[in-house]
């Protein structure tokens, strides 16, 4: 990307929960060219909702509740791609930014599948799929859109998940201090950082499930897209005997580097795994404890010295997760907003990131996260055409 280009890329995310479409307006600036710091502005950030039968329908996908044959498939790419390109010229719109300031809209897509670990669990092949056409997005916006970021990581040996340890380090890494950035969203993952100054390198992963299925047991029991402030799961009492089943999936064994989704943790997942006389707020309870234990499992195993979880995602609106997590956790726990950081926006601010690695023909993902082959290029570039928008 030439000097005089603009610096600001517009991140769009939609997360494991299909709960909005995350839009990122962010300026960046290198802090130091030999050293990966960096300063990220967030000009703005709005969620924008799904066309409610859309939403449904990706919602029900998720929790493989309906077959697709490839016409579908090609119409939600499609259908996808356009809710994205709106969502896109409405935060141009309600924020006041020109296309023309824009250098790349970084899309991460709807993930449709997400299977990186491939035999090692069920002897299928390896693979990641993220629907919403590019090359929609860009000629409707007129703006260079990058997506597809996960497939070159996958297709090198990684899991193609999580994708912003690299973005948290250069954000939110202490010179003194190790710490955890703890993303809460349908799923939730790791990314621990040890002091600037440690050698050890930066890694992360996915610990187990977190909104997904809070949102999906909310849906099916209360007609709820997601449990507000917990209420929910508050009411109802940790069934131990069923919080063991749950964690006794052999996913949570599986050493890092690695990654999930709906494909792993869906609402048959949690079904074969009840006895039938539990009552349902209890299973929300219980679902809410699984993920406070699988995160908990996770740091002691991997980072037992981290002195501060930085959280972000969704989750951190849940005040009875964020409690019951603090109170687990052998350190301190606080939202990315005490660090300048919206939680609500991290992830789409993260694409918007990705988005600028990948036109300036850097890389965007760690090896030590992934466990691909080495750092790569992420994605595919899909250039504005003048005048196409």
């Amino acid at each position: 990307m030439p000097p005089s280009a603009p610096d600001v890329f517009l991140g769009l995310m939609s997360g494991t929960s299909a709960d909005g479409i995350d839009a990122a307006l962010v300026r960046f600036s290198d802090v130091d060219d030999r050293q990966p710091r960096l300063q990220a502005e967030l000009l703005f950030g709005r969620t924008y909702a799904w066309d409610p039968a859309l939403r449904s329908q990706l919602v029900a996908l998720g929790q493989h509740a309906v077959p697709l044959v490839l016409d579908d498939i090609g119409e939600l790419d499609t259908r996808i791609a356009t809710a994205l390109a709106d969502a896109a010229l409405q935060a141009l719109a309600d924020s006041g930014l020109r296309a023309a300031e824009i250098a790349a809209i970084g899309s991460h897509g709807q993930t449709l599948r997400h299977r990186p670990q491939g035999r090692a669990l069920d002897g299928r092949d390896r693979f990641t799929l993220q629907l919403g056409d590019p090359g929609l997005i860009a000629e409707r916006t007129g703006i260079t859109t990058v997506a597809d970021f996960r497939r070159r990581d996958v297709a090198a040996g990684g899991q193609g998940a999580p994708l912003l340890p690299a973005l948290h380090a250069a954000l939110l890494q202490h010179p003194h201090e190790p710490r955890a950035v703890l993303n809460l969203g349908g799923i939730a993952n790791l990314t621990l950082l040890p002091a600037a100054e440690t050698p050890d390198g930066v890694r992360g992963f996915d610990t187990g499930p977190a909104n997904g299925l809070l949102d999906a047991w909310c849906q099916r029991h209360r007609g709820q897209p997601y449990d507000r402030d917990g209420g929910f799961a508050a009411s109802g009492q940790v069934d131990g005997v069923l919080l063991e089943r749950l964690r006794e999936d052999p996913w949570f064994a599986l050493a890092p580097p690695k990654s999930s989704g709906r494909d792993q943790f869906h609402l048959g997942w949690v079904d074969s795994r009840l006895a039938g006389h539990e009552s349902p707020a209890d299973v929300q309870a219980t679902l809410l404890a699984l993920t406070v234990a699988t995160v908990v499992d996770a740091l002691r195993a991997n980072s037992a010295g981290t002195a501060r979880v930085i959280a972000c995602g969704g989750g951190v609106h849940n005040p009875v997760l964020m409690q019951a997590l603090a109170a687990a956790l052998p350190c301190a726990l606080e939202s990315s907003a005490a660090h300048g950081l919206d939680p609500d926006f991290v992830e789409a601010m993260g694409f918007a990131w990705l988005a600028r690695q990948t036109v300036r023909g850097l890389p965007g993902n760690l090896p030590s996260v992934t466990g691909a082959a080495g750092p790569r290029v992420l994605g595919g570039i899909y250039p504005a055409t003048p005048g196409a928008a």
